[in-house]
């Protein structure tokens, strides 16, 4: 299962780990994921999103219709 946002496309980044003695080894940066079900009005069904957090802000602010318009027509889905 993949790292990814349905709604936003964020997925894992890519830096370095940084020791005290200023070592660097590779490490991953994963977003916050949530599994979280939406209710659609206009289709009267529910509907479960691996979402960020970022994008349950959003949408619990603008509404999931909106939402989805809105990263739609942005591209990222």
């Amino acid at each position: 299962m993949s790292r990814i946002c349905d709604l936003t496309g964020k997925k894992t980044l890519v830096g370095n780990r940084v020791s005290h003695s200023n070592i660097k080894t590779k490490r991953k940066f994963y977003p916050n994921l949530q599994m979280k079900r939406f209710y659609l009005p206009e289709e009267d069904r529910w509907i479960t999103l691996k979402v960020s957090t970022s994008a349950i802000k959003t949408i619990n602010k603008i509404g999931i219709t909106e939402a989805i318009n809105r990263f739609v027509l942005k591209g990222t889905i």
